[in-house]
């Protein structure tokens, strides 16, 4: 059986350290387009068209991911601080009801998704002319990748909350 520190067990903690390294290799590139462009306009006093929008558009897909990746690691949604201070029991409540609200928030940024994506995608970026439908994809992606370990979490405070005491 899984660790209920281990989300999803081995292959679930390589999938999300897997996007950990996607986060660090769209930041490598929001990072390089961001040179690029500068060196090309104050070296070379020109630019390439729609350069600048590589970095914004990459940025939202970088929070998304790390965002997904940190939750598999528990690093999101907790202050450890006042969480530590309460009891097994208490610590397993605080962590229900947080892991409930933000399930109720991933769940319903996926179900507002199904209208602006599709809208998104008859959208073109002005310099690119890429869909903007790629870009707003992120959100319901990286909510249902964040949701998985939150359900996680949320099913393991429940179980700690049922125990019986023996």
């Amino acid at each position: 059986m899984p660790r209920p520190d281990l989300p999803l067990g081995r292959w679930g903690a390589r999938i999300y350290d897997g996007l950990g390294l996607l986060g660090g290799l769209i930041l490598a590139l929001m990072t390089l387009a961001v040179f690029l462009q500068v060196v090309l306009r104050y070296v070379f006093s020109a630019g390439i068209e729609g350069l600048d929008e590589v970095p914004r558009y990459l940025f939202v897909w970088l929070v998304m991911m790390g965002a997904a990746a940190a939750m598999h690691r528990g690093e999101h949604t907790a202050l450890d601080y006042f969480r530590n201070r309460l009891l097994p029991r208490g610590q397993a409540l605080v962590t229900l009801l947080t892991s409930a609200a933000g399930m109720l928030l991933f769940l319903s940024l996926i179900k507002s998704s199904f209208v602006l994506v599709p809208n998104a995608q008859l959208q073109t970026s002005a310099g690119l002319g890429l869909p903007l439908g790629y870009v707003y994809a992120a959100v319901p992606v990286g909510s249902a990748l964040i949701l998985l370990p939150m359900a996680w979490r949320f099913v393991a405070a429940l179980r700690t909350l049922w125990l019986k005491r023996s």
